[in-house]
């Protein structure tokens, strides 16, 4: 049994977290100063807490091998599962000519960029993201908008951003769920605390979309819009956050926010002409295809819609979960000894990799991917050729997730990833502050909200406790703050990449764009928190 330090250079918490950091470090200069592709970054990181594993906190080599090889298992499932069956699910209509009705059909709506944007990046990204979660959202709603004209720059970064405000309660409210099973803290109040804590920045997100699309003239244009699609959201986000629970709270407010903008559609336009920078198609040119012609075009997505309720739905979740293989990883499952004041008690550190390889959101996916090869007569050759295609088209990014899950699974084992939490605790009264952005650094560091949760949800408490502030309050802030590293983290970057179809060399163009964004959302809810903390 090998027992994390977390204090492993002379003792000092504060030499301990610079080295322990030095694998952040690394991955952002490398992608944010020196802009090298995402896989060049994540692999020198990986390197650099190699190094620091071994060097610095005395992990044996064995261990190192193991967290980094369960970390690059989940990153190629279910993660990259996901990631590749929806963009063979947007290939599928591209190449069979559905798409260009599914664009008429939007156009049929509007033509309006920013309103494109708000409708499918926020709204219907914010539906997906409540139904299936870990990069599905950005995964098609980029394809979707760089199929409608947007540039694949603008299109990503523009998925990213909107990615934020239904993170915390993704795939079927997974990551409240996860806080409250690590924590022991109930999971009605959890839940209604980070409804709190995201919902009055969920209203704002559809403004600052445009805001950072067209500018003040831009937002202006189309700001009642702007106003009834973020309060539509957001107080859905927060009634059933508050009063029915984490399960259901992105798929309602989602479709309420649908529902709202259509009926604005109908009674208003923007009078204004908007132009976004680098898109293909200034004007749009809609033609009508007739109900039944748009419906069959938009089968995919209905089929991808349908199969993710049903995946997720009580009974059927229970059967596909049946066929679930839970693997202890080899050489790693309780080896690692969890020490204070992560936990009340020395306690193994688990290493169990979940096989699910039926109930996975990726699987719906898939399902969805055959129906609809079926309904649009794509023949089998056809459709094996497209995923070998897709695969090709995947390599480099498949590849950057793997080894960024790779070096968190390291870190986390390690003890690396605690000493920057603990780091941040000793923040005394500006803690709550600080609660909230170290969610932010963990799903900066792991790309999940639910891993984020399962990482620092308990230290959030024990901080919690010995600081005289509401365990609930800290925990919660775990789970809203770390929304706002969703767009930062390496595999988001490159799930949006492999969507567009943008070069691997624009990634850490990506990267900077999203990360002023990501470092002022997070200080809001920073800020957020510490107004509940001593004001509230």
């Amino acid at each position: 049994m090998w027992e994390q330090n977390y204090l492993p250079v002379a003792d000092s918490l504060g030499f301990s977290a610079l080295l322990a950091a030095v694998p952040i470090f690394v991955l952002l200069i490398l992608i944010g100063v020196l802009r090298k592709p995402a896989w060049v970054a994540a692999l020198s990181g990986l390197g650099a807490a190699i190094v620091v594993a071994i060097g610095v906190y005395g992990m044996p080599v064995g261990l190192v091998v193991s967290s980094t090889t369960m970390g690059a298992a989940f990153g190629l499932f279910p993660i990259g599962w996901i990631v590749f069956w929806a963009v063979v699910l947007y290939r599928i209509t591209v190449e069979t000519g559905n798409f260009e009705i599914i664009k008429d059909s939007i156009g049929g709506v509007t033509a309006d960029r920013r309103l494109q944007a708000m409708l499918i990046a926020f709204a219907l990204g914010a539906f997906i993201e409540g139904a299936a979660g870990f990069g599905t959202p950005v995964a098609v709603a980029a394809a979707m908008l760089t199929g409608l004209g947007f540039s694949p720059f603008f299109a990503a970064g523009i998925c990213l951003l909107a990615n934020t405000a239904p993170v915390a309660f993704g795939s079927i409210g997974v990551p409240v769920t996860t806080l409250a099973s690590v924590t022991g803290l109930p999971v009605e109040e959890l839940s209604a605390w980070v409804g709190r804590l995201c919902a009055p920045i969920s209203v704002f997100i559809p403004a600052y979309l445009v805001l950072v699309m067209g500018g003040w003239k831009g937002l202006k244009g189309v700001l009642p819009a702007a106003v009834v699609c973020g309060l539509c959201f957001s107080s859905m986000q927060f009634l059933i956050s508050n009063n029915v629970g984490p399960e259901l709270v992105d798929i309602v407010a989602a479709m309420t926010a649908i529902v709202g903008m259509v009926v604005l559609l109908k009674l208003w336009h923007p009078k204004d002409n908007f132009v976004l920078a680098g898109e293909t198609q200034a004007v749009m040119e809609v033609q009508s295809h007739g109900f039944g012609r748009t419906i069959y075009a938009w089968s995919p997505y209905i089929f991808l819609v349908i199969f993710v309720l049903i995946w997720g739905s009580g009974i059927i979740s229970g059967a596909l979960n049946s066929v679930t293989v839970a693997i202890e990883w080899p050489g790693l499952h309780n080896v690692v000894q969890r020490m204070q004041p992560v936990v009340e008690s020395a306690t193994p550190y688990a290493a169990v990799y979940n096989l699910n390889w039926l109930s996975a959101g990726g699987s719906a996916c898939a399902l969805a991917t055959v129906a609809a090869a079926i309904v649009f007569r794509v023949s089998p050759v056809r459709y094996f050729k497209l995923l070998y295609a897709v695969l090709q088209q995947l390599g480099f990014s498949l590849f950057t997730i793997a080894s960024v899950l790779g070096l968190s699974y390291l870190m986390n084992y390690s003890g690396m990833t605690v000493t920057l939490g603990l780091a941040f605790a000793i923040t005394g009264g500006l803690f709550p502050f600080f609660s909230a952005m170290l969610g932010w650094l963990a799903v900066f560091l792991t790309g999940s909200d639910t891993s984020a949760n399962a990482l620092f949800g308990n230290l959030q408490v024990v901080t919690a406790n010995s600081l005289g502030l509401s365990p609930v309050l800290m925990a919660s802030a775990n789970s809203a703050g770390g929304v706002m590293g969703k767009m930062i983290s390496l595999q988001s970057l490159a799930v949006a990449v492999a969507a567009t179809g943008m070069s691997r060399s624009e990634e850490g163009r990506l990267f900077r764009f999203t990360f002023k964004h990501s470092v002022f959302l997070g200080s809001i809810l920073g800020v957020l928190t510490m107004i509940y903390a001593y004001l509230l």
